[in-house]
């Protein structure tokens, strides 16, 4: 057994070990899961690709004289102002006031609250323009303004839904036409297969049972540092899982927050997702304590040991049948093609792999520079058997 001030103390001293989740597989391998987690310290993982429940508060600051912002946009995209005098909140998936949407289908969506944010990383002056209907302490009625991340009071990646462990992986089975999907284009009668999530370098994978993982812990978030701060939405621990404790399909998630001004747009970028609308990239690794070999064994999964459901988006998934066309592992899906229904298919992933593997790498060096050290969660995220269950919308059907 080791402790995270132990571990932190080896980091501090510079005698840490440090590997990334997919060194890890190697090691465990060789010595075993017990003889890798007496040499082993801390394993980074990381995930780059889009991340929809995401969103930035920003502290706009005061105008002269005062406005109580009741509506406004930035660079022409709403934000939501219902929070107070010159605090907004921009989502991700919001888009540009004059965007034709899919009437012009497929849409291309070509900026949104995700580009947004990406302007403002990048140093980018974006156009607020905000309204209100004036009080007598908020008198004024307009303002238009160029805001950037430095003269703003405070600015916050607040991310709601980050990190999906597991997920679907989409495919097209029924239509005659190709289909536009939040997992991208699907071409008809199994054309093609996406998946999304970094397999064996995925954050919560390597931690399938939220040890390590829980409220306060620090983590890499956009190229800057950051924390989870509450259980992600839609977070559900009661899926089947293997014989190894990973989960079989979409459960967890996190809900992370960090300062926008010290994040790298490298690691933060708007995404436009053709026929479905806008989104934001995001990076993410999570450095995870070897406290003992059932770590050093979590942290081993290879992606022959993960696998994920393959669900037609034409019917089973708008409808929400809960029907799957078979299971598949993720080493298959990195193959390039998979066997559904007796079909090979080709698969993509929505997920950057190298770029997973790049904050990994990067989250290492940081550790082992001493830049970066763990935190302990001061509170667990729900994990299996916390008895909660994804609900869905109760609908009153019309008479």
């Amino acid at each position: 057994m080791k402790t995270y001030e132990e571990i932190n103390e080896k980091i501090r001293k510079g005698e840490a070990v440090v590997l990334t989740a997919e060194e890890m597989i190697d090691v465990v391998e060789e010595k075993g899961a017990q003889g890798a987690a007496q040499e082993v310290d801390v394993v980074t993982t990381g995930t780059f690709g889009p991340m929809c429940s995401s969103g930035a508060l920003l502290n706009v600051g005061h105008a002269k004289p005062r406005i109580r912002i009741h509506r406004a946009t930035l660079n022409r995209v709403p934000a939501y102002a219902g929070l107070a005098a010159v605090d907004l909140y921009i989502g991700a998936t919001e888009v540009q006031e004059d965007d034709p949407l899919n009437k012009i289908f497929p849409g291309e969506f070509r900026y949104g609250g995700g580009h947004v944010i990406e302007d403002l990383v990048r140093g980018n002056e974006v156009e607020l323009r905000g309204y209100s209907y004036g009080t007598d302490c908020y008198p004024r009625r307009e303002v238009a303004a160029s805001v950037s991340l430095k003269n703003m009071n405070q600015a916050v990646l607040l991310n709601p839904r980050n990190a999906y462990q597991n997920y679907n992986v989409a495919a097209n089975l029924h239509s005659d036409r190709p289909i536009y999907t939040y997992m991208g284009i699907l071409r008809p009668r199994l054309g093609n297969a996406n998946y999304a999530t970094s397999g064996q370098l995925s954050p919560l994978l390597n931690d399938p049972l939220y040890r390590t993982i829980g409220i306060g812990t620090r983590i890499f978030l956009g190229g800057g540092e950051g924390y989870v701060f509450w259980q992600g939405t839609q977070h559900a621990p009661e899926v089947a899982r293997g014989p190894n404790g990973v989960v079989k399909s979409g459960a967890g998630t996190i809900a992370t927050v960090g300062d926008l001004k010290g994040m790298d747009a490298r690691y933060l970028r708007g995404a436009s997702i053709v026929g479905y609308g806008v989104s934001l990239s995001v990076g993410l690794g999570i450095p995870i304590p070897i406290l003992d070999e059932e770590m050093a064994r979590f942290t081993a999964v290879r992606d022959e040991d993960i696998v994920a459901p393959v669900v037609d988006y034409s019917r089973d998934y708008p409808e929400l049948t809960g029907r799957t066309l078979g299971e598949v592992s993720y080493a298959e899906l990195r193959s390039g093609s998979i066997t559904v229904r007796g079909k090979r298919v080709p698969t993509g992933s929505t997920t950057s792999y190298s770029m997973s593997r790049e904050i990994a790498e990067l989250l290492k060096e940081k550790i082992i520079k001493k830049e970066f050290v763990l935190t302990r969660p001061v509170a667990a995220i729900p994990s299996a058997g916390s008895g909660l269950l994804l609900k869905g919308l109760r609908i009153r059907e019309s008479e």
